[in-house]
């Protein structure tokens, strides 16, 4: 198992790692839309959240040599639902014709009262 960190992503605000390369995957940790220059959340609403997980997600996966394009499975997490199609128009922007498996679950409450948190498991053998 080796750890993979990336300093242009947010550091770990626990015990765990940003990710964790295993084998030929990489299980990438719960992503929230912090900034990683100010530690704080990126905006207010869930398009800039979204975009800004997106950053965090990218920016992980290059620190293995990865891009979207490895993803095999996405959890996102959403604290409302009412939020999915937003996130649905990003997320699906984000992947072009990439269409990973996918879960989405509405949460009662993500660290940093963030609106929308993903997580995501990729293949270093598409």
């Amino acid at each position: 198992m080796k750890i993979i960190t990336s300093d242009k992503a947010p550091a770990a605000i626990g015990p765990y790692s940003q990710a964790v390369k295993t084998d030929n995957f990489l299980f990438c940790s719960g992503q929230v839309g912090i900034d990683p220059a100010t530690k704080g959340l990126a905006g207010e609403d869930i398009e800039t959240q979204t975009l800004q997980v997106f950053k965090n997600i990218k920016e992980v996966l290059k620190a293995s040599g990865l891009d979207l394009t490895n993803i095999v499975k996405t959890t996102v997490f959403l604290c409302n639902m009412d939020d999915f199609p937003t996130m649905n128009a990003i997320y699906g922007k984000e992947f072009g014709e990439h269409k990973p498996a996918r879960s989405t679950v509405q949460v009662a409450r993500l660290p940093l009262d963030a609106m929308i948190e993903i997580e995501c498991i990729a293949s270093f053998h598409p």
